[in-house]
């Protein structure tokens, strides 16, 4: 899933070796999208798996995941992910 039509995913747009989220991640030893998906399982108990474990185009951070909630459970999830995603912008705009 990418999250941003930039073509860096996750990190906020313009993101790149000068933006706040890859520094944080560098900061903390891990890869953006690992960076990224740390603090999604921590904030919301979501899990997702870093693209990078599969290879991607250089510069670019993504994630993959698949929803198992019952569906009547959906809304709620899309929402806590949401509002995560538009929180981490936030801080690492």
């Amino acid at each position: 899933m990418r999250i941003l039509s930039n073509g860096r995913g996750l990190v906020p747009a313009g993101g790149g070796r000068g933006c706040r989220a890859v520094a944080a991640a560098e900061a903390a030893g891990k890869v953006p999208d690992t960076f990224y998906a740390l603090a999604l399982l921590e904030r919301t108990g979501i899990v997702v798996v870093p693209g990078s474990g599969f290879g991607q185009k250089e510069g670019s951070w993504h994630f993959r995941t698949t929803f198992l909630p019952p569906e009547e459970d959906m809304e709620a999830v899309i929402q806590r992910m949401s509002e995560f995603h538009r929180d981490f912008l936030r801080q690492y705009a």
